[in-house]
């Protein structure tokens, strides 16, 4: 394919309103491409450089190309540039690292912009940025991939869980058939996303859903991981899939040494532990995941807990469509019983309520509520597990910032708040605030934002949505001023949600439910006055 037809391609794509015609320019697509040339192709369609399983970050800041930008002059001509071209040289832009490494990038960058036609140099800058903007997200492709291959959209969505990268399930189902993607399961050392859970207003919804075979395990205020272990290699991912084995030796060295199996997937979380057992805020737990030199003396100075809470993978087989009660019992095995979340499987109602009160008092969020029978559903969000805790929160994700004013003048402090809006793939809208954050925290969200820029007009900064929060608040209302039709009374950030992706954000349908919530509560109180 050249480069100019997948740039018409993403034209039509973006032109074409409706989901059903999307699917089926991209399947047509796909049906006409060579194998090698597919995983690129659904990379470039999702906005990524490189595929998902290459961890290599390209390290083209914006400020890099709107300087290479300058400087090259894009050629009139069209049809010029492939697809696999544009493959190769992102991957030499990648591949370029240590002394000069950046002045090497910008030359592979003018080069590569400097071959391209104008329509083809802005197709390219879109990918760079991870922004498309045609109306195209993973759901969508894996749709078009199983019609372009004949397959079910189960399989492919079942398929894309395990091998971790939706290229590489596009390559499997054109070029090697349903068969082999059937056969897909879990893989060491290839993270799978987390299964979900969603927010219950309290037990009793709880005990109605699960119609009382639930177990409560405390929730703590860490960062969850998923443990791969075989033999005495042990990895470790954050929730967002970013490796952060080397930031965790001490967990690592735990479960090498703890862990009675082979292979093992585990799911947990860690919390940072104060002087007295109790846990610490969230915030001086990310210090570990940040810490990059000097690991072993910040793991002196700030120990974790490691709780385990699943076991997703054990000695060649897979526990994923295994009821939780029978994954729990091969954790329990494997464990000896050491660093597992506390648990409980309460008989009733008071049972329940006791364990709540009693993780609260000892400084956690809450409790996960989990059906004894349910499977474990990578990536999916659901009511066989739920999260119990008193207030409610929302997590956002950043799309715009203002210049402060005042004490704040100079930094990036008001921030424009979104949430995921899964019809269009795109994120509204909810509200604004420069409530929450240090001066500290105020200085380095405005550097962090700054790298993200997409545009700005003197007063606002528009911003690539990368980064979440969590947003506590008072109250959601109806607004015509915000895309979302809602907005966040009384917002404030409680905490910087470095563990999550914006995939991971709370979405418009969540924003609308709870609105519904609390109406619904207002009504209640006001029968009872």
């Amino acid at each position: 394919m050249t480069f100019e037809a997948f740039g018409r391609l993403c034209r039509e794509l973006a032109a074409t309103p409706r989901r059903l015609p999307k699917i089926a320019l991209v399947a047509d697509a796909l049906r006409r491409l060579d194998p090698e040339e597919v995983p690129w192709a659904v990379a470039f369609l999702a906005g990524r450089p490189l595929p998902s399983s290459d961890p290599r970050d390209l390290g083209v800041s914006w400020a890099t190309l709107a300087r290479v930008r300058e400087r090259a002059a894009p050629t009139p001509r069209r049809g010029g540039l492939t697809l696999l071209e544009a493959a190769r040289a992102f991957e030499a832009i990648a591949a370029a690292t240590g002394a000069g490494s950046r002045r090497e990038k910008a030359r592979l960058l003018a080069d590569l912009l400097g071959r391209a036609s104008r329509e083809e140099a802005e197709t390219l800058v879109h990918i760079l940025m991870g922004e498309m903007r045609i109306g195209v997200h993973e759901g969508l492709i894996q749709e078009a991939v199983a019609r372009a291959a004949g397959v079910d959209a189960q399989v492919i969505r079942r398929a894309a869980l395990f091998l971790g990268d939706l290229s590489e399930v596009a390559r499997v189902a054109l070029a090697e058939g349903a068969e082999r993607l059937g056969a897909a399961r879990p893989r060491l050392f290839v993270p799978l996303l987390p299964m979900m859970a969603e927010m219950a207003e309290g037990l009793e919804e709880v005990f109605e859903e699960h119609a009382g075979q639930t177990a409560l395990e405390v929730k703590y205020d860490g960062a969850r991981i998923q443990l791969h272990k075989a033999g005495d290699e042990v990895r470790i991912w954050s929730r967002r899939l970013s490796e952060v084995t080397a930031s965790l030796p001490d967990i690592t060295e735990l479960v090498r040494t703890r862990l009675r199996a082979r292979e093992a997937i585990l799911d947990g979380e860690v919390v940072a532990i104060g002087a007295e057992g109790r846990p610490l805020p969230f915030q001086e737990l990310m210090r570990r995941f940040r810490r990059v030199h000097g690991v072993a003396e910040t793991a002196r100075g700030l120990p974790l807990a490691l709780y385990l809470f699943d076991c997703l993978y054990l000695d060649g087989r897979s526990l994923i469509d295994e009821p939780y009660r029978a994954r729990w019992g091969e954790l329990e095995r494997i464990s000896g019983g050491r660093d597992l979340a506390r648990r409980i499987v309460p008989a009733g109602l008071g049972e329940a309520e006791a364990f709540l009160a009693e993780a609260l008092a000892a400084g956690h969020e809450g409790v996960m509520a989990k059906a004894l029978a349910s499977p474990y559903t990578p990536g999916v969000r659901g009511r066989r597990w739920f999260k119990v805790k008193p207030a409610e929160r929302l997590d956002c994700v950043i799309v715009a910032a203002d210049w402060g004013s005042g004490r704040r003048r100079g930094w990036l402090s008001n921030y424009h708040l979104a949430v995921r809006d899964e019809a269009s793939g795109g994120f509204a809208e909810v509200g604004k605030t420069f409530k929450g954050l240090t001066d500290a925290e105020f200085a380095t969200m405005t550097d962090w934002l700054l790298a993200l820029k997409a545009a700005e007009d003197g007063v606002t900064v528009r911003v690539r949505p990368e980064v979440v929060v969590e947003v506590g608040y008072n109250e959601i209302q109806r607004s015509a001023h915000y895309p979302s039709g809602f907005a966040l009374r009384f917002a404030r950030i409680t905490r910087i949600r470095d563990d999550k992706s914006p995939a991971q954000a709370d979405t418009l349908a969540r924003l609308r439910q709870l609105y519904d919530r609390q109406f619904e509560a207002k009504a209640r109180t006001a029968r009872l006055r």
